[in-house]
């Protein structure tokens, strides 16, 4: 227990102040609201899709958080999701920070009677940074690591 690095008050709180955002972007995505979703980001925000995280170059990039809506305006081509945040890695680094975060998301599409499920195994890699005493997502790469389509019964 020696050599357990002890963290500042500061610290502390900046992590907290991370996974808040972390959790705030699953739970805008899921109550629909893009906008807050995309306050989320820096103006300047770098935002990659990997539909496929083997693949080196992402499906889909966006350099800036206006260009976000149509992103998040897919989601309501669903009738209901679920992103279930698991664990974070987080390396802070003064005002920035890097990290992963593991996702599953949940996506729910009720046609009449048939419905069907799609879940996204995702791996978020960020890029954060502190301005005016908030965290912000800097970059984001959404690697999509594999997904699964099943029928669900009533």
């Amino acid at each position: 227990m020696e050599n357990v690095k002890r963290r500042s008050l500061e610290e502390i709180a900046d992590r907290d102040a991370i996974r808040d955002l972390i959790d705030a972007y699953a739970y805008c995505a899921d109550t629909r609201d893009a906008e807050g979703q995309m306050a989320l980001f820096t103006e300047d925000t770098l935002f990659r899709v990997f539909m496929d995280e083997r693949q080196a170059e992402p499906s889909q990039i966006v350099t800036s958080r206006k260009e976000l809506a149509p992103i998040f305006d897919n989601l309501n081509t669903y009738d209901s999701t679920m992103h279930v945040n698991g664990q974070s890695k987080i390396i802070l680094s003064g005002d920035t920070a890097i990290g992963t975060t593991y996702c599953n998301a949940h996506h729910l599409t009720i046609d009449g009677d048939d419905k069907k499920l799609m879940v996204a195994a995702i791996r978020y890699n960020d890029e954060f940074i502190k301005l005016n005493n908030q965290w912000l997502f800097k970059k984001r790469d959404l690697k999509v690591a594999w997904v699964e389509t099943k029928p669900l019964n009533s």
